[in-house]
């Protein structure tokens, strides 16, 4: 079977969609995230298709810009990995 990793940030999605940036969301947003998020992880375990869960650790949270129209530099979630 086939394996997956999602990654996530919070910056908001288009703004049809959500145009309020995470930190500017209200308690009760925040609760109902995580609540939608425990519900899903439930679901992927419950098939069995859930495999572990990780947050970023405080010394991957940052982003280089990269200038005008380039995408972001990042070390990625696996830094100082070895291919």
């Amino acid at each position: 079977m086939a394996k997956y990793l999602l990654l996530k940030h919070y910056r908001g999605a288009p703004a049809p969609v959500n145009d309020v940036p995470m930190d500017r969301w209200t308690p009760e947003e925040i609760s109902d995230h995580i609540q939608f998020m425990r519900d899903f992880a439930a679901k992927l375990q419950e098939s069995g298709e859930f495999v572990d869960a990780q947050a970023v650790a405080p010394e991957g949270l940052w982003v280089q810009y990269g200038g005008e129209g380039r995408p972001p530099v990042t070390d990625g979630p696996f830094a100082e990995t070895k291919d």
